[in-house]
């Protein structure tokens, strides 16, 4: 694999997050795997029900990414040692989203648009070892929460 060749590990994880397969994501992932956003790690034995939470409260949930015009087709960049996506996320919270750590929130019905925001991917062997969401404004987790109207502590 040259350097600009999308490594298949992270091929398959994005796959994975298109068709909401949380065990195809979790075998992507290092064991070791740290998720590294707003000034919070989590491992990836608190990702994952993370995930499950996610695509339960929100069954439509939908990522959309544009492809660097010089890559192809839905082709990830790559900046130094990590790679990144531009992701567009959002869905309709439809059902009970339950994630690890907070009550239960019931269905609001509302919809949630996340601005397109970069998430950068470390990758290690044949595995991701981190994952880094860029921090924005109304950026993945928090601007989910604080789009179907729950109160969050301030960063």
């Amino acid at each position: 694999m040259n350097d600009t060749s999308v490594p298949a590990i992270l091929l398959d994880y994005i796959e994975g997050l298109k068709t909401h397969d949380v065990a195809r994501i979790a075998a992507t992932m290092a064991d070791d795997l740290v998720v590294i956003s707003s000034g919070k790690t989590v491992a990836k034995a608190d990702f994952l029900p993370f995930l499950h939470a996610l695509y339960a409260g929100f069954p439509d949930w939908r990522y959309d990414h544009d492809a660097p015009e010089r890559a192809g087709a839905d082709a990830p960049e790559k900046e130094g040692d990590w790679w990144f996506v531009r992701w567009r996320q959002g869905g309709t919270h439809a059902g009970v989203f339950n994630m690890p750590g907070m009550a239960p929130i019931p269905a609001t019905h509302r919809k949630v648009q996340i601005p397109e925001q970069r998430f950068f991917y470390r990758i290690e062997g044949d595995r991701l070892a981190s994952i880094r969401p860029e921090p924005i404004e109304g950026g993945a987790p928090r601007g989910i929460l604080q789009q179907i109207g729950v109160a969050l502590p301030p960063l």
